[in-house]
């Protein structure tokens, strides 16, 4: 039987096992929760990749300014079982995120399907943008006299 040697790929895969093996004894790295946040209209969507996470697990909590999402992803636990790579994260999964005034916290909407949670995020009714109405007066009379005028007859009355 012959074997190939790569000099290019075989040092890159002794590199990842050595390195591999260190990161496995420095202990587990913290998951990621990689997120998609943009704004439709008159609320803000954000995506949240939460791949293999419990559905009974998904927390997401609004304090003061700050929104927290938590999940909790478990590992198999085959106490025989002779692990040839394992990377895919496990453990308690957390986001933080502090969020602007103008949202309308209290009707934030979750919904959590393959492993994706969505949040929406409306914007509160006095961040919307809305029209000044412009009142307009007549050529000799300045804007401010009509109100003027009012407050003097209401006195006098």
């Amino acid at each position: 039987m012959a074997t190939r040697l790569d000099p290019f790929v075989d040092p890159t895969r002794w590199m990842d096992q050595i390195l591999g093996t260190v990161r496995e004894a420095a202990g587990p790295q913290v998951p990621t929760m990689p997120i998609d946040l943009y704004r439709a209209g008159d609320h803000y969507v954000m995506h949240v990749d939460i791949p293999g996470a419990d559905p009974g697990s998904v927390d997401v909590n609004v304090e003061d300014r700050t929104l927290t999402i938590r999940a909790e992803r478990t590992g198999r636990t085959d106490a025989d079982a002779q692990w040839l790579a394992r990377e895919r994260g496990t453990g308690t999964y957390v986001r933080q995120l502090t969020v602007g005034r103008g949202l309308a916290l209290d009707r934030v909407e979750a919904a959590y399907a393959d492993g994706v949670l969505t949040l929406t995020i409306p914007v509160a009714e006095e961040a919307k943008p809305r029209r000044i109405e412009i009142q307009h007066a007549s050529a000799g009379t300045p804007l401010g006299s009509g109100e003027h005028r009012q407050v003097e007859q209401s006195q006098a009355g």
